[in-house]
C-alpha cells in the first residue's frame, strides 16, 4: 500500500514497521521486499540508502546491530508516531493522485465563486414596497444562510480529497524525519552508547536551554515556557519550583513520564504534553487546580488517573490519538466546567454514564472508537454543539431515545457506523445545521431523505415522532373504552350477585326458623 515507506528511500524505518505484528502486510510484495533493498549497502548505509540496486543482500547483513532485539524495540517506540498515522491512513484511504486534487480545488474555487455571486446578487435585489425592512432582511439573511449551506454541502466531497492529500503530505514529512532518528539510533548503537542514550538522546544544547530555564526562573518570576521539540527525554525535577508558571508547553518530545512535581505548579493553567511517550500521567496531576486546558494527545497512555477529576478548573482536554479502553468513572460528575473534549483515536468501548452530568459541554469528538452505544441520559449534553461518533464502525449500531434532547447541537457526524434507524425523537434536534450519516445502513429515514440534508431528515422524523403520538393516543382511547365496558359489566354483576344475596336470605328467614332444617330443594331454586 502507498502508506507503506517505500524501502529504497526508508530502509530502517521499512524494516522495523515490518516487524510490528499488527502492521506488518499480510502479503507483502516482491518491489517492497524489506529484506532485499534494491542497492547494496555498505558500513555506513544510513547515509546512502537512496541508491538501491536489485542485487543487495540482506539489511541486516550490513547494519548487524538490527539484529539487537533491545535496538529494535528503541526503534519501534521512537515510530510511534509513524505507526499511528500509518494506521489511521489505512482507514482513510490511498492518498489521491494529483488530477484528483486538482479537479478537487478546481471544484473548490468554482464552489466559492458562484457562491459569492450569489451572495452579492442577494445583497443587491430590491425590497419589494409591501415588505417591511425588518421582515426583507431576515428573508435576505435566511437566503444567505440557505446559499452558504448548499455551497458546504457541494464543497465536502472536494474537501475530503484535498484533505486526505494534505494528510499524506504530512505522513511523508513523518517518515522522512523518523528514518533520520532511526539513523542516529542506529549509530549510536555502533559507538556502543548504552541503550538509555540511543533514542534520540539529548544534546549539549538542549541541556543548556533546560539550564538556562530553570536558572532564569530561579533569577525571577517565569510565566510561560515553550520546550516544543526539543528531543527531551526526561522533564527535571526542579520544574516543579516554577510558581508562577501558568503555560508549560512540552509537546513532541521523547518524555515517557512526567515528574510527580508537576503538582508544585499551583498556577498552571495549560499544560501541552502532545505527541510524546507518555504511558501515564502522574497521580500529583489532580493538584493543578487552576488547569484549563491540558492536551495529552498522540502518547501511549492506557488510561487517565482518577485524579485527573479533580482538576475541576478544566475547559479543554484532550487525550485523542492514545490506547485509552475507558475513561474515570467520574469524570462527569467531577469535570461539570469542561466545555471541549476530544478522545478520538482511541479504543474506547463506552462513555461513562457520568459524563451525561458535563453541564458545559459544547464539542465531544469520540471518532474512531470502539463505541457499542451512549449512555441513556446522554440527552442531559443540553448544551452541546458538536458531536462526532463516526467511525465506530461494527460496534455502533444504535442510539439512545434521549439523543433528541441534544436542543443545542449544530454539527453531528454519525458517518461510518453500523445505525439502521435514527431515534424517533431525532425531529427534536431543531437547531441542527451539519449532518454526516454516510456509510450507515439506514433504512430509517431513507437515504433519498438524508440525501436531501439535515432539514429533511428533521421533517422525516418529525412527522413519524406524531405517527407514533397519534398511535399511541388512539391505543390509549381503545384502552379506555374496553376498560369502561369491562367496568359497566363488573358493576352490573356485582349487584345481581348482592340481590340475589339478600332475597335468599329473606326467604330463608321466612320459611325457616332457628330449628327447622333447611330445604334445599328451595335454596336450589333461589
Amino acid at each position: 500500500m502507498a502508506m507503506d515507506p517505500n524501502p529504497k528511500r526508508f530502509p530502517i524505518l521499512s524494516y522495523v514497521l515490518a516487524r510490528i505484528p499488527s502492521l506488518s502486510p499480510r502479503s507483502p510484495r516482491v518491489e517492497t521486499d524489506i529484506e532485499q533493498p534494491a542497492s547494496p549497502m555498505s558500513r555506513n548505509a544510513p547515509h546512502h540508502s537512496s541508491h538501491p540496486s536489485s542485487s543487495s543482500p540482506r539489511i541486516v547483513d550490513h547494519m548487524p546491530h538490527l539484529s539487537d532485539p533491545k535496538l529494535l524495540a528503541s526503534m519501534t517506540s521512537a515510530i510511534s508516531d509513524v505507526a499511528k498515522t500509518r494506521s489511521v491512513l489505512k482507514n482513510l484511504g490511498e492518498r489521491p493522485d494529483h488530477e484528483a486534487v486538482d479537479t478537487a480545488n478546481a471544484k473548490l474555487a468554482d464552489v466559492e465563486s458562484k457562491l459569492s455571486a450569489k451572495l452579492q446578487e442577494i445583497v443587491l435585489s430590491s425590497r419589494p414596497a409591501d415588505v417591511e425592512l425588518l421582515e426583507w432582511r431576515a428573508h435576505l439573511a435566511q437566503q444567505e444562510n440557505e446559499c452558504r449551506e448548499a455551497a458546504d454541502k457541494e464543497k465536502q466531497v472536494y474537501k475530503a480529497i484535498v484533505q486526505l492529500d494534505a494528510m499524506h503530505e504530512a505522513y511523508e514529512k513523518m517518515l522522512k524525519e523518523a528514518e533520520e532518528r532511526l539513523v542516529k539510533i542506529y549509530e549510536s548503537a555502533e559507538r556502543g552508547l548504552p541503550e538509555e542514550q540511543r533514542l534520540d538522546p539529548v544534546n549539549e544544547e538542549v541541556n543548556d536551554d533546560v539550564a538556562r530555564i530553570l536558572q532564569e526562573a530561579n533569577e525571577k518570576q517565569i510565566d510561560r515556557v515553550s520546550l516544543s521539540g526539543r528531543r527531551l527525554r526526561f522533564l527535571p525535577e526542579e520544574f516543579g519550583r516554577i510558581r508562577g508558571l501558568v503555560v508549560l508547553d512540552i509537546s513532541c518530545n521523547q518524555l515517557k513520564i512526567i515528574p510527580d512535581s508537576i503538582s508544585g505548579l499551583e498556577n498552571l493553567e495549560e499544560m501541552n504534553a502532545s505527541s510524546n511517550l507518555l504511558g501515564t500521567l502522574p497521580d500529583s496531576i489532580g493538584l493543578l487546580q487552576k488547569l484549563k486546558l491540558l492536551n495529552v494527545s498522540g502518547n501511549k497512555l492506557h488510561a487517565l488517573p482518577d485524579t485527573i477529576c479533580q482538576c475541576r478548573s478544566l475547559v479543554e482536554l484532550d487525550v485523542s490519538f492514545n490506547s485509552l479502553t475507558y475513561l474515570p468513572t467520574n469524570i462527569g460528575h467531577e469535570l461539570v466546567n469542561l466545555q471541549k473534549l476530544a478522545i478520538q483515536l482511541n479504543k474506547i468501548r463506552s462513555l461513562p454514564s457520568s459524563v451525561c452530568g458535563m453541564s458545559s459541554l459544547r464539542y465531544l469528538d469520540a471518532h474512531f472508537n470502539e463505541l457499542h452505544g451512549l449512555p441513556q441520559a446522554i440527552g442531559k449534553l443540553t448544551q452541546l454543539e458538536y458531536l462526532n461518533l463516526s467511525s465506530n464502525f461494527t460496534d455502533l449500531n444504535e442510539l439512545p431515545q434521549t439523543f433528541g434532547d441534544l436542543s443545542s447541537l449544530r454539527e453531528l457526524d454519525l458517518s461510518n457506523n453500523q445505525i439502521h434507524s435514527l431515534p424517533d425523537t431525532f425531529g427534536h434536534l431543531e437547531n441542527l445545521k451539519k449532518l454526516n450519516l454516510e456509510q450507515n445502513p439506514l433504512e430509517t429515514p431513507p437515504m433519498e431523505v438524508v440525501n436531501k440534508g439535515p432539514d429533511a431528515v428533521r421533517t422525516f422524523m418529525s412527522k413519524r415522532w406524531l405517527e407514533i403520538l397519534e398511535e399511541e393516543d388512539r391505543k390509549r382511547t381503545l384502552a379506555v373504552e374496553e376498560q369502561g365496558q369491562t367496568g359497566w359489566l363488573t358493576r352490573s354483576t356485582s349487584w345481581v350477585k348482592t340481590y340475589v344475596s339478600g332475597v335468599t336470605e329473606t326467604v330463608s328467614g321466612i320459611v325457616g326458623s332457628p330449628k327447622s332444617p333447611k330445604d334445599p330443594f328451595l335454596d336450589q331454586q333461589l
